[in-house]
This record gives C-alpha cells, sequence and structure tokens, in this order.
C-alpha cells in the first residue's frame, strides 16, 4: 500500500490545477485548495499543511515539500521550479499586529485584527533548510539557499547562502546547478520521446 494519494484522490481534493507525477502523501492537509496550483514533478510529504488563503498558493515544477512543513496566509506564496524546502519548514504571507495595537488570532473578527499580508516568492533552485521561517514580503531569489533553523525576514540575493536569525548573507553559492538543469532537462525530454 502506498502512502500517497492516487491520481483519482488527488483531482477529488478540488485543486486549482495540478499537473503529472505528484505525489501527495496521504497524511498533508490542504486548506483551500481551489487557491493551490501544482505543477509537475512535485512532491509533499507527510504531515504538511498548506492553507491557501486569497492570494493563493503556486507550486512550479520539480518541487518537493519536506514533512511537518506548512505554507499559510493571505498573500500568494510562489514556489518556482527545481526548489526544495526541507522538514518543518514554515512559511508565512500573513502575521498578526505584534505591537499591542490590535487583537490577535482568527477567532477574533477582522476589524479588531491588524493582519499584514505580503506576498511571498521563492524562485528557482532555491533551497531552504529544515527549521527555518519564511516571514510575508520575503523574496528568496534565483538559486539562493537558507540554512536550517533561520529566519528570513528579508529578500536574499540571488546564489548566496543565508543563515542565521535573522538570515544574513554568508557565503557565495555555485551555479553549477544551472547547467545541470539544461542537461537534466535535455536528457529528460529526449527519454519522453
Amino acid at each position: 500500500m502506498s502512502s500517497f494519494l492516487t491520481r483519482h484522490e488527488l483531482e477529488k481534493i478540488g485543486f486549482n490545477s495540478i499537473g503529472r507525477d505528484v505525489y501527495i502523501s496521504k497524511y498533508a492537509r490542504f486548506y483551500n485548495p481551489s487557491n493551490i496550483k501544482i505543477g509537475n514533478n512535485v512532491r509533499i510529504d507527510d504531515f504538511c499543511i498548506l492553507s491557501a488563503g486569497i492570494g493563493g498558493i503556486e507550486i512550479g515544477n520539480y518541487v518537493h515539500i519536506g514533512i511537518f512543513s506548512s505554507i499559510q496566509g493571505d498573500g500568494k506564496v510562489t514556489i518556482q521550479d527545481f526548489s526544495g524546502i526541507s522538514s518543518r519548514v514554515s512559511i508565512y504571507s500573513s502575521n498578526d499586529d505584534y505591537l499591542g495595537f490590535f487583537l490577535t488570532n482568527p477567532t477574533v473578527p477582522k476589524e479588531f485584527r491588524g493582519v499584514v499580508s505580503k506576498d511571498v516568492i521563492i524562485e528557482k533552485h532555491v533551497i531552504i533548510g529544515s527549521g527555518s521561517i519564511i516571514l510575508p514580503g520575503v523574496r528568496i531569489k534565483l538559486g539562493a539557499a537558507v540554512g536550517a533553523l533561520s529566519v528570513v525576514n528579508s529578500d536574499c540575493e540571488d546564489f548566496y547562502i543565508y543563515k542565521g536569525n535573522p538570515a544574513t548573507k554568508f557565503l557565495k553559492r555555485s551555479r553549477n546547478f544551472i547547467n545541470l538543469e539544461s542537461e537534466f532537462l535535455k536528457k529528460n525530454m529526449n527519454s519522453n520521446e
């Protein structure tokens, strides 16, 4: 018995769109799936929670989301091709007011809350380490990497490794994977002919 949902089970969830070769754990949960788009060759592991708000969630091709990760909020969350989200990563596109000017939590009517929602963009070839937190309005640019247990509260430049709380630029990352992507896609295209 497989721990992944069948194609029929995936289609019954009611995603906005879903590609081919998608492997989603039977233990993952989706809220407002009609606002979730999933590309080809995607894997979402056990106990992940994707809660799509108004902006929705858009997942590209060749994306992996590791166990116990969550994506939530009213801003749009975009995860582009060849990106990897390790275990226990939390991606937020909305945030309550922490300064005390408003009431907090979803049990309180919206007019008493000061929630701020901003889009989160994770570009191609990004890797996010285990236990990291990505806050609203962040753009992690092409090929950037985020070390484990980091808190990302501002944009990350392309081809750099970031780490810490708050995450800061640490080291330049190789661009070799760009060449490997071309080689992989060419080989994959030839094998599908």
